[in-house]
């Protein structure tokens, strides 16, 4: 019945620098944008290679993660790479801190983490197929 995941949506503290990182770091499309005035909040449609997208809003006073990443809720946001440690590089020249690349061992594929202005565990994980970053 499900086919895939259409979007993730992420709240965020300060709107701009969430836009910046998602769209100048991480290389998303800006799929659509509006301000809603009866809310005072911004959604932004991002979309990734695959036409997935992801949702960031702004909403004024809105509560910070409890916790990370055992918070209840969801853990962490991983996203399909062809190559783990060329993205590792390519994200750590524009200033981003990327943990140690770890190999699953479930799976034997390689992965590591980042995270975005809000400190929202973010995953590079290695699959065939997948889009560079």
């Amino acid at each position: 019945m499900l086919l895939r995941i259409h979007h993730a949506a992420i709240i965020c503290s300060d709107y701009q620098r969430s836009k910046d990182f998602y769209i100048n770091i991480l290389g998303l499309r800006i799929v659509a944008e509006h301000y809603r005035a009866a809310r005072d909040s911004y959604k932004l449609d991002l979309a990734l290679p695959d036409g997935s997208q992801l949702e960031l809003f702004s909403f004024p006073n809105s509560p910070a993660r409890p916790s990370r990443p055992e918070a209840q809720g969801l853990r962490h946001l991983a996203f399909a790479v062809a190559d783990v440690a060329q993205c590792k590089l390519a994200l750590e020249a524009k200033g981003v801190a990327v943990e140690e690349i770890r190999r699953d061992e479930f799976t034997g594929k390689l992965y590591t983490f980042f995270a975005d202005p809000d400190d929202l565990p973010l995953e590079l994980y290695e699959t065939a197929g997948a889009t560079v970053l």
